[in-house]
């Protein structure tokens, strides 16, 4: 995979007969991965290396799924030469009228268990998806924020899939959800992976060998970035033009006869959620 490179020029500067070399450079590298809620299957995850780095793994059922079809597959993806994004499936607001801390710290513990039963070592990352973006209300709160200590407590690193994208609370006042739990967070660390899939920032349905750093999300603090959701959201990638007819983003070597759609990442590591990572 490219690097995508951005590089200040040496400058020669002179005042008053002196001369002095300046050098400002900086250096990102950006690897594209995929996550989709059901299994992609053995026999395609050749193909898909060719374009991704990583995966995303789900220890427990997606959302709007039955089952997990990811369960057991961790060696086989890893043998294929996939890194991963680790993600535990979170609770919905109205799942936690009654006692959201005691759930989080439950919930926190069953995705350390399921981690060390697929065999991801210590100080993996694991990230909790939070379906809903907005300002989180007290409630999800306790649950984030106990799901997170039991994590950390576990082993594991705790990090979270949540929006980027700015939410309007009223004609004055715009919140985005990561933000929103990072500046509650009190002091913990977390790791964040955003999704905003608006064009712009978003490529859309694109799969360059330059991906864009996930800071060009428009949140700075961003490991990950999600630029494209399959289907394709109408009220948020209105101006993504390079989707599918059918709606969805397919990865090179698919095509709609296959329904082997995907949301599409880029990440500051080949395995964001590897034990070294940070």
């Amino acid at each position: 995979m490219s690097s995508f490179v951005n590089l200040r020029v040496l400058r020669g500067l002179c005042f008053s007969g002196y001369c002095f070399l300046v050098c400002a450079a900086s250096a990102q590298q950006s690897y594209l991965g995929f996550d989709r809620n059901q299994y992609p299957g053995d026999q395609n995850l050749k193909v898909l290396r060719q374009t991704f780095s990583y995966a995303g793994f789900w220890l427990n059922n997606p959302p709007g799924e039955n089952t997990n079809s990811w369960q057991g597959k961790r060696r086989t993806i890893e043998s294929a030469g996939f890194g991963f994004l680790v993600l535990f499936n979170g609770r919905l607001e109205n799942q936690l009228r009654r006692n959201p801390a005691v759930l989080g710290k439950t919930d926190g513990q069953a995705a350390a268990t399921a981690a060390l039963r697929e065999g991801f070592p210590a100080r993996a990352i694991i990230f909790l998806d939070i379906e809903e973006g907005g300002r989180m209300l007290p409630q999800q709160k306790a649950y984030i924020y106990a799901w997170v200590d039991a994590v950390n407590a576990s082993g594991f690193r705790a990090g979270v899939y949540c929006s980027g994208i700015p939410a309007r609370e009223d004609k004055n006042t715009t919140i985005v959800t990561a933000d929103d739990i990072r500046d509650n967070a009190q002091g913990r660390q977390i790791i964040y992976w955003v999704t905003n899939d608006v064009c712009p920032p978003s490529p859309g349905c694109s799969f360059s060998n330059q991906p864009p750093p996930p800071a060009e999300s428009k949140i700075d603090f961003a490991d990950v970035w999600q630029f494209a959701q399959s289907p394709r959201r109408p009220d948020f990638a209105a101006k993504c033009h390079n989707y599918n007819h059918d709606g969805n983003c397919y990865p090179p070597g698919f095509g709609a006869a296959t329904h082997l759609f995907v949301d599409v990442n880029t990440a500051t590591s080949a395995d964001p959620s590897a034990a070294t990572t940070h």
